[in-house]
């Protein structure tokens, strides 16, 4: 976190070659690669059998904890989305955030970060072993290359010119 504060610009190096170079902001939202993703902040990988289960193609992609929605029980996704359902397997509440790890059904695993907005802590960790359903906008999709080089943007991305 410190280095998206305090830099213009920012260099992520992997094995002493410049895996990308942006804003912090262009880092941070669209990594290039498995290894960009997972070195600035927490990110979930999706690939093979699970990224086409869940996006409808094979293809890497990650996406940030931060932009999964946990549904409601009464909840549906909204048209288009990508989602998943599974079970809780794990719970950290974090103070103003809970993050929680959801086994898929079916195979792979997501994190995904809920604002503490109106539960209470024994609330959040209640839901530990409960199955789950959890949504998040496609644009946050973000396809790279799981070996760590670089790749360009997923088919529903528009590359910025």
């Amino acid at each position: 976190e410190e280095a998206l504060t305090m830099s213009d610009r920012l260099a992520v190096f992997n094995h002493g070659r410049i895996e990308q170079l942006g804003t912090p902001a262009e880092v941070y939202e669209q990594p290039r690669s498995a290894f960009v993703a997972g070195f600035v902040g927490v990110s979930n990988t999706l690939d093979g059998e699970v990224a086409e289960r869940i996006t409808g193609s094979s293809a890497a992609v990650t996406v940030r904890p931060e932009k999964i929605r946990i549904l409601g029980e009464d909840e549906s996704p909204r048209p288009g989305e990508c989602s998943a359902s599974g079970h809780v397997r794990e719970v950290v509440y974090l103070g103003s955030v809970t993050r929680y790890e959801v086994e898929l059904d079916g195979g792979g695993t997501l994190q995904a970060l809920r604002q503490n907005l109106e539960q209470s802590s024994m609330e959040a960790l209640a839901v530990r072993g409960k199955p789950v359903r959890l949504a998040w906008d496609p644009q946050h999709n973000r396809r790279i290359d799981p070996a760590g080089q670089e790749s360009g943007p997923s088919g529903s991305e528009e590359e910025e010119g």
